[in-house]
């Protein structure tokens, strides 16, 4: 019920952010914005840390982890669109394959069944966008990029499982993490063009606190717990799931029509969720029966 309820949480929280997301485009400079919400983030987490107290004291070896927990997942890996989301489907093929490379955990057929639903469900949903996709110099380094933040987003889940396995708390990880991640932000900005700025309306503000608070904190503590209890090959399922919200949400707000495309790239997303997230008894005992039913014997 623990991992359940994190898990939901997770989908929940991460499809929304797509809304508020919108609120922050426009005014204020990306690179700037990351900047206030992981400051913000940074901060809240380090006030939580000094209310519950734990130790955060740790070897250089383990901050290095930190470090790239905060390059890989709170840094280098926000992209956006249709074609982003389809690549970072994939996020679910990069951890089967990074956590049998560097955990040599051995990975069931059914996690590959519901990975490749998964893949061919995002793809359904957004075949639209995927038809007007035009295969110049532009969109492809375009389609690269994406692919590079989904191998970097895989490695720094990898980077969180290793942290647990070394008995990290998912609170000092992502408190370290996220004041690294803060701190490479300020530099970034300093060594470029941006100009710091605070002129925005108050839905940019609105919209930075959701997605520092529940976005950020919240969210990625759920997703690095889940990690943790259930394995990255079966908690990065929600990678595929939150692009539902956010089309659900968006047909609620925006006005979006639902096509044959968006039934069938739901019901494959949500089949292959099923496949990965029940256990393989649970799957063992329905066919018996459901043989038996048939049947009308126990199957020899």
């Amino acid at each position: 019920m623990k991992s359940a309820a994190l898990y939901i949480t997770t989908v929940l929280i991460w499809g929304s952010t797509w809304l508020a997301i919108e609120f922050q485009l426009g005014d204020i400079a990306v690179e700037l914005s990351l900047l206030y919400r992981f400051a913000i983030a940074a901060a809240l987490m380090w006030l939580y840390v000094a209310y519950k107290k734990p130790d955060v004291r740790f070897s250089l070896v383990d901050h290095g982890f930190f470090v790239l927990l905060a390059l890989c997942n709170f840094s280098l890996n926000y992209l956006t669109s249709a074609m982003t989301s389809i690549a970072f489907s994939m996020l679910l093929v990069m951890n089967i394959v990074n956590t049998r490379l560097f955990f040599g955990k051995p990975i069931s057929k059914r996690i590959y069944t519901g990975a490749i639903l998964a893949v061919l469900g995002i793809t359904c949903l957004f075949w639209p966008q995927l038809q007007q996709f035009d295969l110049s110099n532009g969109a492809l380094v375009g389609l690269l990029l994406a692919l590079s933040g989904t191998f970097v987003a895989s490695l720094g889940n990898m980077v969180s499982v290793r942290n647990s396995r070394k008995q990290i708390g998912v609170l000092q990880g992502n408190a370290w993490g996220m004041l690294y991640s803060a701190i490479g932000l300020v530099l970034y900005v300093l060594m470029s063009d941006v100009q710091f700025s605070l002129n925005a309306p108050s839905s940019y503000w609105l919209s930075l606190l959701y997605l520092s608070i529940f976005g950020t904190v919240i969210a990625f503590s759920c997703y690095f717990a889940l990690l943790k209890n259930i394995g990255p090959e079966k908690a990065s399922y929600v990678i595929v799931l939150f692009p539902l919200v956010a089309v659900t949400l968006s047909s609620f707000f925006e006005g979006f029509e639902w096509h044959a495309n968006t039934f069938a790239g739901f019901s494959l997303v949500l089949l292959g969720n099923a496949i990965v997230l029940t256990p393989t008894k649970q799957i063992n005992a329905f066919l018996a029966n459901r043989v038996i039913a048939k049947n009308g014997s126990v199957p020899s």
